[in-house]
This record gives structure tokens, sequence and C-alpha cells, in this order.
């Protein structure tokens, strides 16, 4: 028996990196998994048709988080291909890709998070659990400066955990619960990758000051954890490195 059996999750940005390995994870715990991209159908498909090999189950489903037909597509795909929805992975997010609008950040990062819940919730019975994944350098914006080319995206992640921490009380009267995982930078992400393409050698000198950087793989485990982990609502699981930011300042 699963932890996650007859439990179906959705987990946003989940065609590859972080979001995949959360997947398979969740998948592997008996989840029904939905996962989620914006183009990349055939990676999407390729995550779906490893969950399935190894015994589990998934559907993969394209949706844009910044717009109210790609949240309201994404949960209705969990009812439609499973008949329920207990876990809201809050995974995807962005801000460095080139080419974008000027307020992309924000409207993935804060809006598309709490649209996706308001989404979500009425589809999630009492013990569902909504993860929201971030940064050390997002969470302790506020107290720690980042590195310049990253401090637009940091702000907007932190706008969005702050928008979503607004609505603890709100969830905590239909009987679920946010937790928030914050992760120091880890190795082969998009965005570790970006950042060093910008600012070189930040990876490296992270990774001495921390003394060892995640994986993509061990930080998913992490974030599976806090699915059905024993926390109280708007608890933060910090992974890796966070002495650093202090965790006072948070």
């Amino acid at each position: 028996m699963g932890l996650l059996d007859n439990k179906t999750a959705i987990v946003t940005g989940s065609s590859r990196g972080i979001g995949a390995e959360v997947a398979k994870f969740l998948a592997a715990e008996g989840a029904a998994v939905v996962i989620n991209y914006r183009q990349k159908a055939p990676r999407a498909n390729k995550v779906v048709a490893e969950i399935e090999a190894a015994g589990g189950r998934a559907v993969a489903v394209g949706a844009d988080l910044t717009t109210q037909e790609g949240v309201q597509a994404l949960a209705s795909a969990a009812m439609e291909n499973f008949g329920s929805l207990d876990v809201l992975v809050l995974n995807a997010s962005g801000g460095m890709e080139s080419g974008m609008e000027p307020d992309y950040a924000l409207k993935l990062n804060r809006d598309a998070q709490v649209n996706m819940l308001n989404a979500a919730v009425p589809l999630m019975p009492e013990g569902s659990r909504v993860v929201f994944v971030t940064s050390h350098q997002a969470h302790f914006i506020n107290t720690v400066p980042t590195m310049p080319t990253y401090e637009p995206v940091a702000r907007s992640k932190r706008a969005g955990e702050d928008a979503l921490r607004e609505l603890v009380p709100s969830l905590a009267e239909k009987g679920i619960s946010l937790a928030v995982v914050s992760g120091d930078m880890i190795e082969g992400t998009v965005t570790a990758t970006l950042l060093d393409r910008s600012n070189p050698g930040a990876i490296e000198a992270r990774r001495a000051e921390a003394g060892r950087l995640y994986s993509v793989k061990e930080f998913a485990a992490e974030v599976a954890k806090m699915v059905t982990a024993d926390v109280e609502s708007g608890h933060t699981e910090y992974v890796g490195g966070a002495d650093y930011f202090d965790k006072g300042n948070n």
C-alpha cells in the first residue's frame, strides 16, 4: 500500500526537471498524476510513459497557467481522468526566459499560482494538501539580496508565496493545508543554468558557500515528502543551505 493510493495529484510544470521527478515519486506512492506542460508535449508524454512503465497512472495535459482556460483545463483533467483531486504541487515557475513580456514573471509566479489554487480548491476534499515550491533566493529576498538578474524573478516568487499564505485561513475552513518547500540552488535546473550564464561562476560560488547543492532528484524527493508530511498549514521546509540566509528572517 502506498501513502497516496486512490489519490490524484496535479504537478504543475512537470514535463521535465524537478516537477517530472516529483510526479514520479508521487506515482510510486500510488497517486494518479496529472503531468502539466506548456508547449513540449513529447517531453511530457515521456514522463507519463515512464510512470506507466513502473506500474503507475498518469496523463499529460497541455495548459498555459497564465490563462484562466489553462488552469481550469488542468483542474478538470484530474476529475475527468481520475475522478478526484487530492494533491496540488505548485512547481511551475519562470521569468528568466528571453522574449517574454515584462510582467511575465509576476503573471506566472504570483497570479498563476493563486489562480491554479482557486481552480483546484472546489474539487479538493478535506485532508488535501497544496505544496508550493520556491527557492531560498526568493523566500529570503526581503532580507538577503540576490543577483540583480534574478531579483525580479525572486520578488515575483516571494509575491506568489505571500499571496498563497494569505489563503491559509480560507483553506483551513475546507480542511486543506499548505506547505512551502524552499530550496537552495539546484544542480542541473534551467534556472541555475540561466543564472550561471548571466553570472559566470554563480553556481560554483554558491556550491562553495553551501558545501554542496542538491541534485534535481534529491530536491524532488524532499518536495514529494511534504505531500504527506505531518506539518501545520503554512509550514516552510528548508532544503539545503538555509543557514546562510538566516532562518530568523523569514
